[in-house]
């Protein structure tokens, strides 16, 4: 009697484990380099003050990650192809176009700042390691089939919890930062609309949507199934996958978000530093459970982090731009037959390395990065809710009611941050 629990225990948690998959990788991917220095750069300036944000992106970001997955996984198909089957032409040139100008943007940032950590760690020339990393990611994307790419990627989300073992070292005055979860601490300012826009952008991000939609179509074939609104009978157990795949990935993401914003708070910001201009500044973080060696534990977790998320960012690129063109494409299809699909992953990748030769400070790239993508994605999730309406794009299968809500909700947020933001750029400098 003893041995039953036991086992159905273990049994549903490998389970759960085999569930998980682009909801996870997605979620990890969102606390990118980009995300990364965001959120340190808004704990060192703001303390505590913004962390009820995260408690606010956490139900739109699952609505909105769900939302998109269910388009992949019911339709057969991704956003772009949606857009090019159901929407006038001109949407979907302006939709993928936003994506590319976001992404690039992004891949800069996150390559720049991963040969910035590589330099913090062994010294040398950091744009030669930026190229490299760029190139190392490439390679990978392209020469390995997709299960073991997936699989890389689903083990790549470890290096994550370095920012959770600082949090439970620091000294963080937890009672002040729980409080901050539910207690706004409002500024009416151009910096704080700044940085409200900036977490929006890192946590509800336009390339999220493309991927993790792309992902389920990827997992569709290498299962050999079809799409749901071709089988509706069968949606009832994968869409209950997608909600847990989903919400495992945000809550995972959240809880990595607060920890690197608690982190910076208590140390940081705690010490008067209120602006990071350098990955070193952003490295001291890490120095309550690293001592001499924070630089090296920063490097590992940007490093880290940008080999999870410099392949989705590419990735979710040529989803888009191979479905723009009406052409197949999938990671697990060989390079000579999906020429496109893997020439948009090493095109934008490349571009994104180029970038560092603007010479930018690679920490407020990462937090202008985030802020380009919030800016981006509330005209994309408007398309992405009139998909999901659409019968003729989902069939018989229609979204409860409460992902419509929350959906909208998070539509309306992204394009309220955005507008407050521009509305005080327009009234002044920042």
């Amino acid at each position: 009697m003893t041995d039953l629990p036991t086992e159905n225990s273990q049994t549903g948690f490998r389970a759960f484990l085999r569930s998980l998959g682009p909801g996870l990788i997605t979620g990890a991917a969102d606390d990118d380099p980009s995300g990364i220095g965001t959120h340190s750069q808004v704990g060192a300036q703001f303390g505590y003050g913004l962390a009820w944000t995260f408690v606010l992106s956490f139900p739109l970001m699952v609505a909105i990650q769900q939302i998109a997955a269910e388009i992949g996984s019911v339709t057969g198909a991704g956003i772009a192809r949606n857009l090019r089957r159901h929407y006038p032409r001109m949407v979907l040139l302006f939709m993928v176009s936003l994506l590319l100008i976001a992404n690039i943007i992004n891949l800069g940032a996150d390559l720049s700042a991963m040969g910035a950590a590589l330099t913090l760690l062994v010294g040398g020339n950091a744009g030669l390691y930026t190229l490299l990393f760029g190139l190392v990611c490439i390679v990978l994307e392209v020469a390995l089939s997709y299960p073991r790419y997936a699989a890389i990627l689903k083990w790549t989300t470890l290096s994550l919890f370095t920012y959770v073992a600082v949090v439970i070292v620091a000294k963080v005055p937890w009672a002040h930062a729980l409080r901050s979860l539910v207690v706004p601490e409002l500024q009416f300012n151009a910096a704080y609309a700044t940085a409200f826009v900036a977490i929006l952008g890192t946590t509800i991000s336009p390339y999220l949507f493309f991927w993790q939609a792309g992902q389920e179509i990827e997992e569709q074939h290498r299962h050999h199934a079809k799409p749901l609104c071709l089988t509706p009978t069968a949606a009832g157990p994968e869409l209950k996958r997608i909600r847990i795949d989903t919400l495992t990935g945000m809550a995972f993401s959240t809880i990595i978000s607060l920890a690197i914003v608690f982190a910076t708070a208590a140390t940081l910001h705690a010490s008067g530093v209120r602006d990071i201009t350098t990955s070193s500044q952003a490295a001291e973080a890490l120095r309550p459970i690293a001592g001499q060696f924070a630089f090296a534990m920063f490097a590992v977790g940007i490093i880290g982090t940008g080999l999870l998320a410099v392949p989705v960012l590419a990735g979710s690129a040529a989803y888009a731009v191979t479905e723009m063109a009406g052409i197949a494409g999938s990671l697990d299809a060989k390079p000579l037959s999906a020429r496109l699909f893997y020439g948009t992953i090493a095109g934008t990748t490349l571009a994104g390395a180029a970038l560092n030769g603007v010479g930018i400070d690679p920490a407020r790239a990462l937090y202008w990065a985030a802020v380009v993508n919030g800016i981006l994605a509330g005209p994309l999730m408007v398309v992405m809710m009139l998909i999901v309406r659409n019968p003729r794009a989902m069939g018989r299968i229609v979204i409860s009611r409460r992902q419509i809500f929350f959906g909208w909700a998070a539509t309306a947020v992204m394009i309220a941050a955005s507008v407050l933001f521009l509305g005080f750029v327009m009234i002044g400098p920042l």
